[in-house]
């Protein structure tokens, strides 16, 4: 797969997920090692990767992901205002949260630092420092046939999570990232609107989304 392949069909997997082979550890540890290559502040470093494969273990997160889920579907902003996107996408979150602890593994890395009181600069900082890692760590499963999705609903039940999995106080959640084989590997670019109304040059324009 070359490299615009992989940039350009790399989506967000859930109702493809193959929830019946499992996931060697080997193969993870593969792609979370070309992930850690990716550029981080000050090469600090400051990133703990939790891959839980232990099926009790699953089973706990998937229970407070499907609360988070919960509460997080009751939200007026959690729904999306074009009614064709939401029609197709709900279904699709709902889905990945009633099979979640049936994935074969979840990934959840955290940063050595609270994030959540800190200045914009700070904030921007830490999560710069993970997120091309994160990015490259989703690439590096599709080159291998497998997929993800970035999600956050967990962080809803944050404090039971870590509980759960024993992260110390003075860590920060990133996200939650099922990880399985696909259900083929056939992936297509996605919908996205035009560089035109979304680029401005020297000065911020807004271009109405038409």
């Amino acid at each position: 797969m070359d490299l615009e392949t992989a940039l350009t069909t790399t989506r967000t997997v859930r109702k493809r997920l193959d929830f019946s082979r499992p996931v060697p550890r080997e193969l993870i540890d593969e792609c979370l090692r070309l992930a850690l290559q990716a550029p981080n502040g000050s090469n600090r470093q400051l990133w703990h990767w939790v891959i839980v494969d232990d099926p009790a273990v699953r089973a706990q997160v998937a229970e407070l992901y499907r609360e988070g889920l919960a509460e997080a579907m009751a939200r007026t902003n959690m729904r999306n205002p074009d009614p064709a996107q939401s029609g197709r996408i709900r279904p699709s979150v709902e889905y990945l949260g009633e099979h979640l602890h049936e994935v074969p593994a979840l990934a959840i890395p955290v940063l050595k630092d609270d994030a959540r009181g800190m200045e914009v600069f700070m904030q921007a900082s830490r999560w710069g420092s993970v997120i091309p890692a994160v990015w490259s760590f989703m690439l590096a499963l599709r080159a291998r046939g497998l997929g993800s999705a970035w999600t956050t609903v967990h962080l809803l039940r944050e404090r039971q999570i870590a509980e759960v999995l024993g992260i110390p106080d003075g860590y920060t959640q990133v996200g939650l990232f099922p990880i399985a084989y696909t259900l083929g590997t056939d992936f297509k670019p996605a919908s996205r609107r035009p560089v035109e109304e979304v680029r401005s040059w020297n000065r911020f324009v807004e271009v109405p989304n038409g």
